[in-house]
């Protein structure tokens, strides 16, 4: 005769997973960042190493934007459905892209092959984000672990910013990419073992219809501010470089967006428990987009490192610290049961946005206070939609489905 475990044994099997789980998940998505911006650091070197143009080498970055944008919803609605085969594919296909471009490291048609393939393990693996949390841990930790997941992804970025260089300086192109690919397979294994760990079900049976989405202003509302706010980030990281360079800081723009980075990191750390705690989500995307406007329009005016590095600071640690706290706001609104889907909108606007600032300071390039002008403009919009968000947080509140 099988024994069925007590609900307390399961509950205290859940517990005592939830950290090991996090790590995994976390760990996962770093390296989805990693292999991401693999050559964001090293252009013109790969450019050569690879006997193509710089641009092609950017296109190995864009094919990541690409790809979510045309999976986000549906990698989102599979995860609502299946969590553990929707994570366990992304892991899968985040892994077999890495391996594959360390197959032939001087083939930039194999290189692209892998980029491809872990762009399709991307968006199923990063809607996991707020799901993540309300599978292993109790309400009083999820935004926590939230803030973790979220900050892995700022880690992934950093390691790639910083590493890559030195990898190619040691084990040249082929160590680099080799390192990668076993980073991105141990998270792919972690991530398998964690999915056989005890969890809190969130899986929806069923294919519910959208109408609920389209009719929910609020998610909207959070899409439209993460809009504006993965799009200033890219935008900065993008031709911050130029931009300094044009006032005469050769040099500057690595170190700066390293701090900006490291700022993030410790935004997403803090601002989530303490806007939770506070009730005060509203009153973080307020400050954040109003940190975007005054630190792009003085740094318009003057440009002393000093300011560079603490407007740049400030910024980062306001604006990547928001990423979770709007994670973290649309779970408590829309449900764990629906939680990949809002993500899979949510950083699908994210995307799309790092498009379209990245676009249209490009247009001022070349007059670095008129860049950081339309910088400073895109936060107008960016407040406008925070002044609307409500004062507080329901929990669950989200348009229920006919078919629920």
């Amino acid at each position: 005769m099988v024994r069925t475990p007590a609900p307390a044994d399961h509950a205290s099997r859940v517990l005592a997973a939830r950290w090991p789980a996090l790590a995994a998940f976390a760990l996962l998505v770093m390296s989805t960042q990693v292999l991401w911006l693999t050559f964001a650091s090293i252009t013109p070197e790969t450019a050569d190493h690879l006997g193509v143009s710089e641009g092609a080498v950017g296109d190995l970055a864009v094919v990541n934007a690409a790809a979510f944008v045309l999976l986000a919803i549906p990698a989102g609605r599979w995860m609502d459905r299946s969590y553990e085969r929707a994570l366990a594919a992304g892991a899968l296909f985040t892994a077999a892209g890495a391996v594959l471009r360390a197959l032939d490291p001087s083939s930039y048609a194999m290189i692209l092959t892998g980029q491809a393939v872990m762009s399709i393990g991307q968006p199923l693996v990063l809607n996991a984000l707020t799901k993540i949390a309300a599978r292993h841990f109790p309400p009083r930790e999820q935004t926590a672990a939230i803030s973790v997941a979220a900050g892995s992804q700022y880690a992934g970025i950093l390691v790639a910013v910083m590493t890559s260089a030195w990898l190619v300086d040691v084990g040249g192109f082929r160590g680099l990419l080799v390192a990668h690919a076993a980073l991105a397979t141990v998270a792919a294994l972690a991530v398998l073992w964690s999915l056989r760990l005890a969890a809190h079900p969130t899986d929806v049976l069923g294919r519910a219809p959208l109408g609920w989405l389209r009719a929910d202003r609020l998610v909207w509302k959070m899409a439209a501010l993460l809009f504006l706010g993965f799009g200033a980030y890219n935008g900065i990281a993008t031709w911050l470089d130029s931009i300094l360079v044009d006032f005469g800081h050769p040099g500057l723009a690595g170190p700066a967006i390293a701090t900006m980075t490291l700022a993030g990191i410790l935004g997403a750390a803090v601002l989530p428990s303490l806007a939770a705690a506070r009730d005060a989500r509203r009153v973080v995307a307020i400050a954040a987009t109003s940190t975007l406007a005054v630190v792009m329009a003085s740094l318009a005016v003057t440009q002393p490192v000093w300011l560079v590095y603490a407007g740049l600071a400030l910024l980062g640690f306001m604006l990547m610290g928001t990423l979770p706290v709007v994670l973290e706001w649309s779970e408590l609104h829309a449900g764990p049961t629906r939680a990949g889907t809002v993500t899979g909108l949510l950083l699908l606007a994210g995307n799309l946005g790092a498009v379209m600032v990245v676009l249209t300071v490009q247009l001022a390039i070349g007059r670095p206070s008129a860049a950081l002008g339309v910088l400073a403009l895109w936060a107008v919009p960016g407040l406008a939609v925070a002044l609307l968000l409500p004062r507080s947080a329901g929990r669950h509140v989200a348009t229920a489905d006919p078919l629920d």
